[in-house]
C-alpha cells in the first residue's frame, strides 16, 4: 500500500518538476522583468462596516448589474 501511495505521489509531482526545469532553462530579458505595473490596478479597500451585513436582499433585483451595484456596497 505504501508504494501505490508513493508512485500515485510520483506521478502527480513528475509534471510540476518537468515546468520548474523549463521554467528555469527559458531566459528572460531583464527589461521585461522590470515592467511597471499598470495603472488601471485597483487598489485595496478597506473593509466597511457593513462588510459584515446580509447581502442576500441585492438577489432580488432585476438584472445583474443592479445586484452587482447593491452587493459592492457591502465589499
Amino acid at each position: 500500500m505504501r508504494i501505490t501511495i508513493m508512485l500515485a505521489a510520483l506521478m502527480l509531482a513528475c509534471p510540476v518538476w518537468t515546468q520548474a526545469s523549463a521554467a528555469s532553462t527559458d531566459t528572460v530579458k531583464p527589461a521585461e522583468t522590470a515592467k511597471p505595473a499598470p495603472k488601471s490596478a485597483k487598489v485595496a479597500k478597506k473593509a466597511s462596516p457593513r462588510r459584515q451585513q446580509d447581502a442576500r436582499h441585492c438577489l432580488q433585483r432585476a438584472s445583474n448589474d443592479a445586484i452587482i451595484r447593491c452587493a459592492e456596497e457591502y465589499l
